[in-house]
Order: C-alpha cells, then sequence, then structure tokens
C-alpha cells in the first residue's frame, strides 16, 4: 500500500501539471501525512540535507564549462575536425556528428547542450547535401545522449551522491559504454541512410586535417587532463570540474579569443539558471528520499523481486526494463534521484556492483531522453532543426534501438563495463 501512495501522489500531481520538483515536495508530504508524521521541519531539514553536498559543486562548474566551450569555440572546432577525416566518406556528415559527439561528451557531460551545439552546426549542412533531415536530427539526438554516460557526466555525480557511490570509478566505467553506443549508432546510421543519394564533401588533404586537428588539440587535451588527474589521484570529480571550467574559459578567451568580457555575464547566467533547476529537483528529491527510507519502500521492493535474487543477470535485466519504462514518463534527472534510493539496497542485497549497474543506470535514463512523450533531447533537436515531434520520432528509432540493445548486451557481458576500471586500478 505505501508504494502504491507513493506513486499515485507522486503522478498523480505530475498529471495535474505540477512541475516535478515540487510535485516531489508535494509527494513527500502526502508520505508524511499517510505515515502519521506532520512535522513540516522535515521537508525543509531534508531539502537542505538534500542539497548540501560537496560533490554536488561540480554540477554548477561542469555547467559553466560547457557555456564556455560552445561560446569559445572549441565545440565547433571540434565538429571541423571530425569534417576533415571523415566527411568526405559516403554519409560522411553522420559520421562527423557521432565523432563530434562523443568528443564533446568527454567535454561537457550535458545532452541538452551537446544536442544543440551539433545541431545549430550539423542540421542546415546535413540538409543542404540532401540528407533525410528527420533522420539527420534523430542521428544527431542519439549523439547528443552520450554526454550522460562519458565523463566527466553531471548524471553520474547526481547518482553517485545519491546512492553513496565513487564518482570517479562512474566516470571511469562509463568510458566503453559511451563509446560502444556511439559505434552502435554508427552503424545504424550505415544501415539506414541505404540508397539515399546524398552528397559527400570534398576529400580534405593531409595539411588541411593537420590544421583542423592542431585547432582542437587544446579541446582534445581537456579529457585527458581529466581522467589522468582522476586517475591518480590529483584531484576529486569536484575540483576536476573547477579545471575544466577554468580551462575553457582560458582557452576561450585567451587562445581562441572569441569570447568577449560583455559575454561573461550572459554566459554564467545561463550556467547558474540551469545548475539552479537541477539543485532545486536535487533538494526536493531529498525530502522524498528520506520518506522512500522511512516508509521502508526498498524492503518492500526487495520482496516484489525476492524470487530473482539468485540471478543477478535476470534482475538486471528487470530492473532495465522497469527503468526504460519510467523512463519515457519522467525525465532525466529525476527518475536519478527518485530511483536511485529505491533500488540501492536490492542491489545491495542482490551483490549487484552498484558501479555497473549506475553505468548501466545512466544509459538507460540518457535513452529515455529520446523517447516520447517527454524526450527533452528530442524537443531540443526539433526546436532547433524547426521540425515537427513525429519527424523526430520517426528518424530516431533505428538509433535508439540500437543504443538500447547495446545496453542489454552490457547486462549479459558485464566485465565489458568493469574492464577499464579493472585495467586503471592495477
Amino acid at each position: 500500500m505505501t508504494i502504491f501512495v507513493f506513486i499515485a501522489s507522486l503522478l498523480g500531481l505530475m498529471a495535474l501539471g505540477m512541475p516535478v520538483a515540487f510535485a516531489l515536495i508535494g509527494c513527500g508530504i502526502v508520505m508524511m501525512f499517510y505515515m502519521g508524521v506532520t512535522d513540516p521541519q522535515i521537508v525543509i531539514q531534508n531539502m537542505w540535507d538534500g542539497a548540501n553536498s560537496f560533490p554536488l559543486l561540480a554540477v554548477p562548474f561542469f555547467m559553466l564549462a560547457g557555456e564556455f566551450m560552445n561560446a569559445g569555440g572549441m565545440t565547433r572546432r571540434i565538429i571541423m575536425m571530425a569534417m576533415s577525416w571523415v566527411g568526405h566518406i559516403r554519409g560522411g556528415l553522420g559520421y562527423v556528428a557521432v565523432m563530434a559527439a562523443v568528443i564533446m561528451a568527454s567535454l561537457s557531460g550535458s545532452a541538452v547542450a551537446d544536442t544543440a551545439a551539433l545541431a545549430a552546426v550539423l542540421v542546415p549542412m546535413m540538409r543542404n547535401a540532401g540528407y533525410n533531415v528527420n533522420r539527420s536530427c534523430g542521428l544527431i539526438a542519439c549523439g547528443g545522449i552520450i554526454a550522460p554516460v562519458i565523463p566527466p557526466s553531471i548524471a553520474m555525480i547526481l547518482y553517485g551522491v545519491t546512492g553513496g557511490v565513487s564518482i570517479t570509478k562512474l566516470f571511469i566505467a562509463g568510458i566503453v559504454p559511451g563509446v560502444l553506443m556511439g559505434v552502435a549508432i554508427m552503424l545504424a546510421w550505415r544501415w539506414s541512410i541505404g540508397h539515399d543519394k546524398v552528397q559527400a564533401e570534398p576529400k580534405r588533404s593531409t595539411a588541411e586535417r593537420m590544421t583542423a586537428t592542431r585547432e582542437a588539440l587544446w579541446a582534445l587535451t581537456l579529457p585527458i587532463v581529466i581522467i589522468g588527474g582522476l586517475k591518480f589521484g590529483i584531484f576529486t570529480p569536484t575540483e576536476a570540474a573547477v579545471i575544466a571550467a577554468v580551462y575553457s574559459l582560458f582557452v576561450g578567451t585567451v587562445v581562441y579569443r572569441e569570447i568577449k568580457l560583455k559575454q561573461l555575464f550572459h554566459l554564467f547566467y545561463r550556467a547558474a539558471e540551469t545548475t539552479a533547476i537541477i539543485m532545486f529537483l536535487v533538494s526536493a528529491a531529498g525530502v522524498s528520499a528520506w520518506l522512500i527510507t522511512t516508509a521502508n519502500i526498498p524492503q518492500q521492493l526487495v520482496e516484489l523481486v525476492e524470487p530473482l535474487m539468485d540471478n543477478k543477470m535476470l534482475l538486471t535485466f528487470v530492473l532495465m526494463l522497469l527503468v526504460l519504462v519510467v523512463g519515457t514518463a519522467l525525465d532525466f534527472t529525476p527518475t536519478v534521484l527518485i530511483m536511485t534510493p529505491v533500488l540501492m539496497p536490492v542491489l545491495r542485497q542482490a551483490g549487484i556492483d552498484p558501479v555497473y549497474f549506475g553505468v548501466l543506470f545512466i544509459m538507460n535514463n540518457a535513452i529515455g531522453l529520446v523517447t516520447p512523450p517527454v524526450g527533452t533531447v528530442l524537443n531540443v533537436v526539433c526546436g532547433v532543426a524547426k521540425i515537427p515531434m513525429s519527424g523526430a520520432i520517426k528518424g530516431v528509432w533505428p538509433f535508439m534501438v540500437a543504443q538500447t540493445i547495446v545496453m542489454f548486451l552490457l547486462v549479459v557481458f558485464p566485465q565489458i563495463v568493469m574492464w577499464p576500471l579493472q585495467m586503471m586500478t592495477r
């Protein structure tokens, strides 16, 4: 009955049009009355405790780094570098989109920001070259959702803080799955363009390729600095976010000289605005998380899945299906914040590595960003490309299916996820 009250109150408030953060608080209040706890201080205290975490300081700095990268020309140079190497291949602009998406994912960790930047540059080019616009937008959307999986990832920071899991280990374990997501949509792109008559970009000379790569070198150096620093314990994920922001500001103002002094306030404002939305969600989820624990909902879930406890693979498969369904109705951040405290006790009792599960969990939620009816990233690409949502849904499905297959293959072969972590911790 407790689980029913929790789900019914949350979904009911959202169905009434209440923003997710307020729905979480409202759901918490309903749970309080149901449990006979009516102290309003509980709400305020848990909202404060939910956001009062040092690792969460990484969120505003990574958001700021993403703003500096886009405004400072790092994003554009990454796209131009990818263009110089693979633009001339049949369907080359699609491969450019995926290559650029993977590289950009290792810089910002924001699916929305990466998708918007890619779509703004590549959609007009793909339209002019004769590519199917719906399919191109679907590819760019699925390229954008690689960002939460490849480090540095804001989503992994939220999962790590909420579930008490090492963020550094999550970052390292996300590298291979993120790359595999990119490979999967490249293969789907190769299959889907079929017999389309598209115009290839002119082949660039070796000198032009070297010039484009040299121009992008400042951007390509940042992921190496972050991963290397985390591996050798030079800095924490939070400190890595500060380094990313300062580095991006330096490159944008001093090296590329594309960020002007008058732009800084606007960039800081946009980063602060996005951070405020995320942090308010985190605060609101703190109320629900406390009541979820107090109401013993995780133990009730354990009892429901007890027949599967002896089979880790089957249990993981079922939980992934559950998250996939939830992800179609809830946005990324609320899903992570609501489901992590519910699922974590189940993982511990079943003996499933929370780092391994966390990577699959983030992949699953990332796929939810391109599934209707919510599909935040699909909405972004539709807005930039000025196409209807129905067109984007038609174009995205081959790539979404490819990434979903990769996720379930990683359920069957967990060693693929854990291999980088094992190699780096030797």
